[in-house]
């Protein structure tokens, strides 16, 4: 699994991929923090960190999906993925290494970020005001929520051999888990508390929740869950290529 996971680092940071990635992200979520009017922590006049963590997971729906898209089409499409599983490796030692590969780039991702923070920090009047518990909380569900999106973009990985269509297929399925639960939960047929059970189901629900401040076990409980899942289907996928 070391190896695996040293070589799809190796490989993300000797290509431009990476870093275009971690440049869109820091421009794209610099630009909402300290530029745009009608987020910028400087025309809001409060010391918040809210644009910022209500952005950066739509620009990781993006990033993510480019981000793991090459990890198993790549192998199948050059056909050294039957060099790769014939190799005396598990298949969760391949997958594992490979996801903690694309985890290791969500959290050098999320890193200069902090740059934001102290500086929101030094900045306020008085000096220090600013609900760190709330955005300790944030970032930790961010980087769940990265770790989520990754586990599904790697998912989809597995399923093709194209990488564009392994791209949009888990930009795709992570938009769907992240926002569709909330609205389907709004649709007239469920009522009392169907709907918020529905709700509950999105990662944006729990995203939110833990951004609060609050970490709820049933939060962390659910992000595990979710990385769980699409890393089991993920482990079937390799599998049946195998055989």
């Amino acid at each position: 699994m070391w190896t695996i996971f040293k070589k799809e680092v190796n490989l993300f940071l000797s290509s431009l991929i990476a870093y275009i990635a971690i440049a869109v992200f820091l421009l794209g979520t610099g630009l909402f923090v300290w530029v745009f009017p009608d987020y910028s922590v400087i025309s809001y006049g409060y010391a918040s960190l809210d644009s910022f963590f209500s952005m950066a997971p739509y620009i990781f729906l993006f990033l993510i999906p480019a981000i793991t898209m090459r990890s198993f089409s790549e192998e199948i499409q050059t056909g050294t993925i039957e060099l790769l599983v014939t190799r005396p490796l598990k298949d969760w030692e391949i997958l594992l290494g490979k996801y903690f590969a694309a985890l290791f780039l969500v959290f050098f991702s999320i890193l200069p970020t902090l740059i934001y923070f102290f500086s929101i920090y030094e900045l306020g009047d008085p000096k220090g005001n600013l609900d760190i518990g709330a955005s300790m909380g944030s970032y930790l569900g961010l980087f769940f929520l990265g770790a989520c999106f990754a586990a599904i973009g790697l998912f989809a990985s597995t399923l093709s051999k194209n990488q564009i269509v392994a791209f949009i297929l888990g930009l795709f399925l992570s938009a769907f888990f992240y926002d569709a639960f909330g609205s389907i939960s709004k649709l007239p047929i469920f009522f009392g508390q169907t709907d918020a059970i529905v709700e509950s189901l999105g990662i944006s629900f729990h995203y939110a929740s833990i951004s609060r401040g609050l970490v709820d076990s049933r939060d962390l409980l659910y992000f595990l869950s979710i990385i769980g899942i699409f890393l089991l289907a993920s482990q079937l996928s390799v599998e049946k290529r195998r055989w």
